[in-house]
């Protein structure tokens, strides 16, 4: 594989729709949240991405299965009481490099542009050191108007005090150069751990803004899902570091 292949599951007519992006991230706050959406509101996988940027392993559940490193895309249609189309990228990684994120980016938002997506929202997690009972949402967005929803939504808007790294803030960036607006919405987290509070503060929110209704009882359930799946993935990473660092290049014949 020598670039980003993305196989189309179903051919998908949509309305305008709105592009959401929520991969692994700080507290996995994005993942999870989307993660949600997607089964609660009964959304379609039409697509999966694999690139040779993501991590060089595949991760092995519970049944002995393995499961590739890949990112997804979903799609719903007449979501809420505006009747919103939405595609929704969700995954289990992203790129390792600052190459391999600007590239795989770029290569999926031309992927969703056929579809005239018409606005970008990230999701994500804002490291605060801390844990609060009522996690806060924050936001930045590309321009303006998009401040200004986000103000309507009472989300406290980010400023002068760094950047948004990753796919969060890269969407962002390319998809503002090509004409397509939006917004970044953060879970305030502590970044250490699956935040389902923070995941549902973000959801709270995205419903106000896109005017839907979820219900949010089993996202604990699904938070302790995405720890296990995140604790195997960091332990076969350790693996190869140490296989690696020792230097015996016969072990890993065993991972590889």
């Amino acid at each position: 594989m020598q670039t980003t292949e993305i196989t189309v599951l179903e051919d998908i007519e949509l309305n305008n729709p709105i592009f959401i992006e929520a991969l692994p991230g700080l507290g996995h706050v994005g993942k999870l949240a989307a993660d949600h959406m997607i089964d609660e509101l009964g959304a379609v996988k039409f697509a999966e991405i694999y690139s040779p940027t993501f991590p060089p392993q595949v991760i092995v559940k519970d049944e002995g299965i393995i499961e590739n490193m890949r990112n997804e895309l979903y799609y719903l249609r007449d979501v809420g009481e505006d009747n919103l189309d939405l595609i929704i990228l969700v995954g289990n990684t992203q790129s390792l490099s600052p190459e391999g994120q600007y590239l795989t980016c770029k290569e999926i938002l031309d992927f969703v542009k056929q579809y005239d997506i018409t606005r970008i929202f990230t999701l994500g997690g804002m490291v605060t050191g801390q844990a609060p009972e009522d996690p806060k949402v924050f936001g930045a967005a590309t321009d303006e108007a998009n401040v200004e929803l986000l103000k309507e939504a009472d989300i406290e808007i980010r400023a002068n005090d760094g950047g948004i790294v990753g796919a969060s803030g890269l969407f962002l960036g390319l998809g503002v150069r090509q004409g397509i607006y939006g917004s970044c919405l953060m879970g305030e987290t502590p970044g250490y751990f699956i935040d389902a509070p923070a995941a549902e503060a973000i959801l709270n929110k995205l419903s106000v803004i896109l005017n839907f209704e979820i219900n949010i009882d089993k996202l604990e359930e699904r938070a302790e899902e995405t720890r296990q799946m995140i604790a195997k993935a960091q332990q076969m990473e350790q693996d190869m570091i140490n296989k690696a660092n020792a230097g015996n290049a016969d072990d890993l014949r065993y991972i590889g």
